[in-house]
């Protein structure tokens, strides 16, 4: 397993940037991909992005393509959601993740990610 530990969460107002940070410890992420997920209250989990390690590709969900970003530092072992034109129904807590790669063939599969971090709150009024 991999250790995530999230920062950057906060309260926005609609129209803002945030940008969550995931910094991974704990064994190598060569064979992983990291990413994000969400869950508002009274809500499941639901997928946001993800990153392979290595190459660098990506993977939004729809709903927030073309709004934010993901990218990696792999020097520092870390990943970041860049959240661009925040909009009220993004708020919810934020979990990064790891897995491998049959995580990322099907991203929305939660429960095949082996590591979560321990949530960062976004908050975007109106």
């Amino acid at each position: 397993q991999v250790q995530l530990v999230e920062s950057g969460g906060g309260l926005v107002q609609a129209g803002d940037s945030l940008r969550l940070s995931c910094a991974a410890s704990g064994r190598t992420l060569r064979n992983y991909a990291m990413g994000w997920f969400r869950q508002a209250p009274g809500k499941e989990r639901e997928f946001v992005a993800a990153i392979t390690w290595i190459s660098g590709s990506t993977r939004f969900a729809d709903s927030v393509k073309g709004r934010f970003t993901i990218s990696r530092d792999n020097a520092q072992n870390t990943v970041y959601l860049q959240m661009n034109s925040l909009k009220p129904e993004d708020t919810a807590v934020y979990y990064c993740a790891a897995g491998g790669t049959a995580w990322y063939l099907q991203p929305v599969l939660a429960e095949r990610c082996d590591s979560w971090g321990q949530g960062t709150q976004v908050t975007v009024s109106s």
